[in-house]
């Protein structure tokens, strides 16, 4: 068994080496340990210092992508080169590197395919307490839109299995956190939460330069991936709201109609009128898109089998002009 550790790097010359040294090269019940870094078009020498730790393969965007391009380009290189269990962690050594072991023991003991380290919110002492209320509040959403009992959905160490590697796609590009997991809930891939720990700040986070921005593009995320995957419930939430409401204020005008009022009360029945016809429209939406999404499903098996197929090839037969979603090879430990 072989687990790749892919860590996205955009500019990380400084932080880099420090990660890289903490990683481990043995797990139990593994056979191979490989480091995998993406590099999302990095201007420093963020591959020279990759390639000076020993990294095994770097990948490279010629231009920076974003976090969740680069997470995607990892796991399509992890899966070309044979990974069966791809680990997930961050180029500023946030998350301690010994903890890796926990993430990939219930995939090895099949008690999940999908893991995330929960971090020690609470413990966190660079975070001011609006961030980590926001933390709980953002899981708590996702949770629900995912119906997974996710702990931690911010968090990037992780690890999954090859078959739910090759199950999830990324669509948007600022984060591929809530987007998988949302995803993994709805394909039903089992998914886990393990504590883990954490490391001293080394810089501040690039993701969350500003609160009012990260919850605009959390939010829009969330409600993208939960119009994606579960777009009949989406739709009938305010569909069947507008409904009610309609049915509510039909009743009212017959009850004055029924005493002898109803001429006073007209503008109820036309109010009533009009929303009758939002909701119903709503509820047709949430139908065509329910059709669409069994569509989709569709189509992502025929992708998974396509996937299977491309990846029974050698991979030894990888040159530097390989492509690995938008990342080209870079380098490969000889």
């Amino acid at each position: 068994m072989k687990v790749i550790i892919q860590i996205p790097a955009y500019n990380e010359e400084g932080s880099l080496p420090i990660t890289l040294r903490q990683l481990p090269r043995q797990l139990n019940g593994v056979d191979e340990v490989e480091w995998l870094i993406i590099n999302d078009g990095s201007r420093d020498e963020t591959i020279s210092a990759a390639i000076a730790e020993n990294v095994d393969y770097v990948i490279s965007h010629r231009s920076n992508l974003g976090l969740a391009q680069a997470f995607l380009s990892g796991m399509t290189a992890a899966l070309h080169f044979g990974a069966d269990i791809i680990v997930n962690t961050d180029a500023d050594n946030q998350y301690n590197a010994e903890d890796i072991q926990k993430l990939i023991d219930p995939i090895i003991q099949e008690k999940a395919e999908y893991v995330i380290g929960t971090r020690p919110i609470k413990d966190i002492a660079h975070w001011s307490p609006l961030k980590k209320r926001l933390q709980f509040l953002g899981s708590w959403v996702v949770r629900k839109a995912a119906k997974a009992n996710v702990d931690d959905a911010p968090s990037g160490f992780r690890a999954l299995t090859r078959a739910a590697a090759m199950r999830l796609h990324v669509f948007n590009r600022y984060t591929y956190t809530i987007e998988t997991i949302i995803q993994a809930g709805h394909m039903h891939i089992p998914i886990l939460c393990v504590p883990i720990r954490t490391n001293k700040e080394m810089r501040p986070s690039r993701l969350i330069s500003s609160v009012t921005r990260y919850l605009q593009r959390s939010s829009s995320t969330i409600i993208r991936s939960f119009i994606t995957y579960d777009p009949l419930r989406f739709f009938l939430i305010p569909s069947g709201t507008l409904l009610f409401a309609t049915f509510v204020i039909g009743v009212r005008y017959l009850y004055f109609n029924a005493i002898g009022e109803g001429t006073g009360h007209v503008q109820s029945l036309i109010l009533a009128l009009a929303i009758f016809v939002l909701g119903t429209a709503l509820l047709i939406v949430g139908l065509l898109a329910d059709l669409i999404s069994v569509n989709r499903q569709l189509l992502e098996g025929v992708d998974y089998r396509l996937k299977n197929l491309e990846l029974q090839k050698d991979s030894t037969k990888t040159t530097e002009k390989q492509v690995f979603n938008r990342a080209y090879l870079t380098y490969r430990k000889k």
